[in-house]
């Protein structure tokens, strides 16, 4: 399959720093980032929480000076780009970020063009722009899923496989392989959900895509299928001449879990145990535990599924699990 070209696109003004990882990740789902432009002012004060992540991100910023109060002058040095871009004929999709309406007729007229153009916006986000993407997504999702995965792994790479630092060379930790990991079980879980089998060659082009660094030299191996094989949570199977990954099943291990997690719950009465917490606990039991083997993105929707077992806000907002009646 060829991997698609994509310009991506990010209007500051109306959207908020802490998202540009999560953008990023979900954009390396759908193929390659050629184009990295940000637009805003850049001599105003709001900017300044983006200016640290566009060196790190290899994002190149264009400014627009405010010259008019109350316009936002970024819209108009957007479309102009994306209408350059598109005649340029370098790029086969466009991905916009921003929750502003006034894109609604740019990605109307890019998909007019044959474009793939993917939205990226907050929950605020009007129904116009949305609708006129081939595919909208929810940055508070996004960043939601990102903090339950980070959640899992627990601190110093808890959620890891439990190997030591025989992984890493080079000073590439094992942290990272954990990382790498969580994110080829994530693509699985992605492809199994759609009803599709995922071929190591897919798996690899789509970690280039989101680690530009990835080189499984780093980590003291010659190929990703035995890097992925020495894990051993993976089966790869050969067919014909392509190699396809799944994630092994082990009904008993997450029988034992669930057990663990109930027996945790209980101990805790009726204020329960809070998910941060129960991360810990899990993953100093289970070494190579990775929620998203069982189907869920979020260690709280995995614990929320388990009879007897519910998950509750406090009004500090933090999660809790504790024992039903159900």
């Amino acid at each position: 399959m060829t991997d698609k070209r994509f310009a991506l696109l990010i209007d500051s003004d109306n959207v908020s720093a802490k998202y540009i990882s999560v953008i990023l990740d979900e954009l390396s789902k759908y193929g390659t980032t050629t184009y990295k432009r940000i637009y805003g002012d850049w001599t105003d004060t709001k900017a300044s929480r983006w200016k640290g992540k566009l060196l790190e991100h290899s994002i190149v910023p264009i400014q627009q000076f405010a010259n008019t109060t109350g316009k936002n002058a970024t819209d108009s040095a957007m479309i102009i780009d994306a209408m350059d871009i598109l005649y340029g004929h370098q790029v086969d999709g466009f991905c916009l970020v921003s929750s502003d309406s006034d894109f609604t007729r740019l990605a109307s007229r890019l998909r007019e063009s044959g474009m793939t153009v993917i939205g990226m916006g907050e929950e605020k986000t009007p129904l116009s722009f949305r609708s006129s993407c081939s595919i909208f997504t929810n940055l508070e999702v996004l960043l939601e899923e990102e903090k339950g995965e980070e959640m899992q792994e627990g601190p110093d790479g808890a959620g890891g496989s439990g190997k030591k630092d025989e992984r890493a060379e080079d000073g590439a930790g094992t942290d990272r392989s954990s990382q790498i990991i969580s994110t080829v079980i994530g693509m699985i879980s992605d492809s199994e959900d759609k009803g599709k089998e995922l071929s190591l060659g897919e798996i690899g082009n789509r970690l280039l895509n989101k680690y530009p660094d990835f080189d499984v030299r780093n980590f003291g191996y010659s190929s990703l299928s035995r890097f992925l094989e020495d894990y051993g949570i993976f089966d790869l199977k050969r067919v014909e001449n392509t190699i396809i990954l799944s994630v092994k099943s082990d009904d008993k291990t997450k029988g034992e879990i669930i057990k663990y997690i109930k027996t945790e719950v209980g101990k805790h009465g009726k204020k329960g145990i809070g998910m941060n917490q129960l991360s810990n606990e899990l993953h100093s039991r289970f070494k190579d535990f990775r929620v998203k083997q069982y189907g869920y993105s979020q260690l709280s929707k995995f614990v929320q599924s388990i009879d007897g077992v519910e998950v509750y806000e406090t009004d500090q907002r933090q999660k809790m699990a504790r024992k039903c009646s159900r």
